[in-house]
């Protein structure tokens, strides 16, 4: 780790380093030098993004052109090595890269509206300050990633191999998600008629990839680039709302206290929509669409993994993916007799915010 470093052409000499953050899948690092400069050294999992040059090519392309667009510290900056290259492959073969540390807070669930307000504004400005960046230049670091209708194939499949003896119990559930498919395949069909536009997509809008000013708990940057790929913005928000404007835990038992908070849906896509102008009209009223769309996806990969032995996500106990599955359900059913007050939040803000952008202009 410490020759890794070396490599990069930072400002002094490491005088510590600390393990950093609660990732799952990169091993991280907190580095300090004699002249007072912060970095953070990570490791690339290369089991999980098996070609860890070209996602190097994205964050640095999406990271600079935001720097380029912006007037703050709202993007990573990644440092170059000794051979001119943003990554370091070391002896073993493995993978290294290096960025600027930014001081700040993540929070795993917001402490107030106002936290949840400018996590949605981090995400807004991300996408806006994106709007012009060709998504189609990116490389797809996890193929199909939100391909829904994919995701409830192989859900059938799964249930039809049934290898674990498992579908004759979750019936209920299967039911359930597969009458969901001709609406929640809705946005992948929109993207292949070319009705909604082909966007750079963070795909992974938990709000502790949002770091906050620990002062002002102000939006400072997004964090965890690994998964910006192109997509629809419908995936990020709709993702976003499903983690974040949930009444209760993604595995919570007790069916009965999960569902959508119309308030935290409201903070939520208020905050977005004030930071986020480049969307088109179909996009708008397709927003409520994304958050129902993520919820059953998770839904389908959840049961899918069930039903296969829990061999993708990580569990604590025998069912917990299904317990997983079951919760999402349930909040995707919430959503589903929710829609139309969606809708009318959405419309609301949106006429809205188009209202101060023309007085602003006019």
């Amino acid at each position: 780790m410490e020759n890794a470093f070396f490599h990069f052409l930072t400002e002094g000499k490491p005088v510590s380093c600390a393990d950093f953050g609660h990732g799952h899948i990169n091993d991280t690092f907190l580095i300090q030098t004699d002249r007072g400069k912060s970095y953070i050294l990570q490791q690339i999992n290369t089991h999980v993004f098996r070609y860890p040059e070209k996602l190097m090519d994205n964050v640095v392309a999406v990271s600079g052109h935001i720097r380029k667009k912006s007037h703050d510290r709202s993007s990573l900056n990644f440092i170059r090595t000794d051979e001119d290259r943003y990554f370091h492959v070391d002896e073993t073969g493995r993978y290294w890269r290096c960025y600027e540390f930014i001081p700040g807070l993540c929070l795993e669930k917001p402490e107030t509206d106002a936290d949840l307000y400018e996590c949605a504004v981090a995400f807004g400005s991300f996408q806006e300050l994106l709007s012009d960046f060709p998504a189609e230049n990116l490389f797809e670091t996890i193929p199909e990633f939100h391909n829904t209708p994919s995701r409830i194939l192989a859900l059938r499949c799964a249930a039809d191999r049934d290898l674990f003896g498992r579908s004759s119990g979750v019936k209920e559930e299967l039911e359930y998600i597969l009458s969901l498919e001709p609406t929640v395949s809705m946005i992948r069909r929109l993207l292949e008629s070319e009705e909604i536009p082909l966007r750079v997509t963070h795909n992974d809008t938990k709000l502790n990839n949002v770091l906050l000013d620990p002062v002002t708990r102000k939006a400072l940057c997004v964090l965890d680039l690994d998964t910006v790929m192109p997509g629809s913005v419908l995936f990020d928000f709709g993702d976003a709302v499903r983690s974040g404007a949930s009444t209760s835990a993604e595995d919570a038992r007790d069916l009965s206290q999960i569902g959508l908070d119309l308030h935290l849906f409201e903070t939520y896509t208020e905050g977005f929509l004030s930071s986020c102008h480049s969307l088109t009209g179909k996009e708008v009223e397709n927003l409520p669409l994304g958050a129902l769309t993520m919820t059953a996806e998770l839904a389908a990969r959840f049961l899918t993994d069930y039903l296969e032995g829990d061999h993708y996500f990580k569990t604590d106990y025998p069912d917990h993916n299904l317990v997983r599955a079951r919760a999402q359900i349930r909040l995707a059913q919430d959503m589903s007799e929710k829609m139309d007050k969606m809708t009318a939040i959405v419309d609301d803000h949106f006429n809205r915010q188009k209202s101060k952008l023309q007085e602003f202009t006019g």
